[in-house]
Formats: structure tokens, sequence, C-alpha cells
């Protein structure tokens, strides 16, 4: 039997409004579903709208941000809430944020306070939520510090986090993040920054604490190598649009989106000598979602581009059970050959 979903995205789109110019829509019609103890990677290039995506289910877009249509459910167990329609600093949203959906940033030294130490800003997380005396937040803090590998936790509580390296710092997050053991964990891009070795470990500890906490995860990324190790499915966006959905084996071992294809082209393969080629770019830049093209937001860089492509937007298609992809050559006449 098929886990419940925790929360579901029908539909939702952002834009972003300006006194000077027309509203400019940065996220399109995107539908997510996030399941307990699964991790979902939602992928692509910088700019696609990954971040904003994320934020929009914590209510933590820029002022000039809305959400003019469709929903954010979040099952909170006594039945659905749709959090696009809470006000962001409501009591109901301000219950959900940090304490049954929390999120490791992109950046821990912009996102951590200079000012205040690392044991203190995860205490503070506690006290709020948890209603525990500073005391008893001080000893969960140094456990949570403990769980996720920081050494020496009951010293390194008391460190600024200009006092730790990149990879201590992210593992703060991580504990600031667990600090009140979330249902959903969001965490966008949290090994961009860190070397391959210190990459590797932060992902196995996901793994292990999605395991012994039962989250449900949204890893953001553009690394594909990260998301065949970590996810078990993957959205992929490209100018606000997901263009491709499914189970991760299934979407690797056949993409069917030109975008997904060019993605996958573009990473670098060990190969012997003999067998070595360079590596396919994809040509051309990403339009600006002010001049985003009627029809499929890829046309200007595909080359399978044909008639309809640049005036009508395609539809999504199952491919096959639970994978899908908004591509016009998947139900033309072309789709047999270029399948």
């Amino acid at each position: 039997m098929a886990a419940k979903p925790l929360l579901t995205i029908n539909d939702m789109s952002i834009v972003f409004s300006s006194p000077d110019e027309a509203d400019i829509e940065a996220v399109r019609q995107v539908d997510l579903t996030l399941t307990p103890g699964k991790t979902l990677a939602l992928v692509g290039e910088s700019g696609c709208g990954k971040s904003v995506t994320a934020r929009a289910v914590l209510r933590l877009l820029d002022r000039n941000a809305k959400i003019p249509s469709g929903k954010i459910l979040y099952d909170t167990g006594a039945g659905p809430v749709d959090i696009a329609r809470l006000n962001s600093d409501s009591l109901a949203m301000r219950a959900i944020r940090g304490a049954e959906i929390s999120m490791i940033f992109q950046e821990p030294m912009s996102s951590l306070s200079p000012v205040h130490t690392i044991g203190d800003q995860i205490d503070e997380i506690i006290v709020l939520h948890d209603r525990l005396n500073k005391k008893q937040a001080r000893e969960r803090t140094i456990s949570l510090l403990d769980q996720v590998g920081v050494p020496g936790a009951r010293d390194r509580a008391n460190a600024y986090p200009f006092e730790l390296s990149g990879g201590l710092r992210q593992r703060a997050m991580i504990a600031m993040a667990l600090a009140c053991t979330p249902k959903l964990l969001i965490a966008d891009e949290p090994t961009t920054a860190l070397d391959v070795t210190t990459q590797a470990q932060i992902l196995d500890l996901l793994r292990q604490l999605q395991d012994d906490f039962g989250m449900a995860m949204l890893f953001i990324t553009h690394d594909l190598g990260v998301v065949a190790e970590i996810a078990d499915e993957i959205a992929v966006m490209y100018l606000g649009d997901v263009v491709e959905q499914g189970d991760v084996y299934e979407v690797f071992r056949a993409p069917k989106h030109p975008y997904t294809q060019a993605l996958m082209n573009s990473v670098p393969r060990l190969m012997r000598k003999a067998e070595r080629q360079r590596l396919t770019p994809i040509k051309g830049t990403v339009p600006s979602p002010k001049d985003r093209p009627n029809g499929c937001a890829f046309t200007s860089r595909c080359p399978h581009a044909f008639g309809p492509c640049a005036e009508i937007r395609p539809q999504r298609t199952m491919v096959s059970t639970g994978h899908t992809a908004r591509c016009h050559l998947l139900t033309h006449e072309k789709a047999e050959a270029f399948a």
C-alpha cells in the first residue's frame, strides 16, 4: 500500500510584481508530491525556480512575490492545510515553519547569524517550538550537534559561525533544521560549496537521518551525480516549468524531454583514453522570465524544436507509470524517431 502524501503541490504558480513592469511569472503550474521516507530531487540550471518553489512551501518569499493560483496541501495529521493561503506571519504558519517543515539553506555563512553562537541559534528554535527551558534546550542542542557529527559538540556550541569550517557550518545548519524533528526537510543545495569528501559525508548523514526520523525530503541541486546517489524521484525544472518527472532510475535510464537529455549528456564520464570525447554543452542561454515563450520554455535551445513548440505549451504526457514529460514530440508523429 502506497504511503499517504505528506505534501502535495497542485498547479502552483509564483509571480513577482514590480511598480514599473508587468508581473513576472517565475514558477508556472508546478505539481509535486512528497511522501514520508522518500526523497524528491528538484534539479535544473541556476535561476530555473528551484529555490523559489522551496521557499514558497515555507512562505519565505520576497514581499513582491505572490502565489496567484494553485495549492500547497500539507497533511497535519488532522487534515490538509493549504499553506499557499496562509499568511506568512500567521500563528498557523509559524507553528509549521521550523517545527514540522524545516530547511537547510544554500549558504550557511549567510544564513547563520554572525553575532550569535551556534548553540544560541539552535536553542532559540527548541525553546520557541518545544517550550523547553534554556538548560534543557542546550542539552538537546549538544545532542543534535553530536548526532550530526560535530566533534567536541559541547564546546562547539559556544562557537560563532566564522570559527567553524564550511563542513562544520553545514552540519550545524542540519542540526538546526532537525531541532524539532520535522516531518519534511528541504535541503537547498546543501553540498554545493563543499569539497567532495565532505560532500559525501553530508549525503551519508542526510540518508541516515532520514532513516532515523522517517522524514520526507525535498533535495534541491544541479548535480545529477548527487541525485543518483540520494533521490528516489526526480523533477526537472526549466524556466519555472517542471518539464519531466518520475522515478530516478526510470528518468535516468530513458529521459524523454530534450532538456533532461541535454543535462545528462553534459555530465562528465570516466572513459578509457581511446574513448574520450568532448562534453556536449547545452547551446544558448536560458531566456529571461520577462521573455518567456508562449509555448515550450526550452524551444530556443532545443535541437528538436518544430512547428507548435514556440506557440503552444505542451501538455504533461504519461511516458510510463509515474513518469511524465512536457514535450510535443511525445504526442507528435515525430515521437517514434525521437525516442
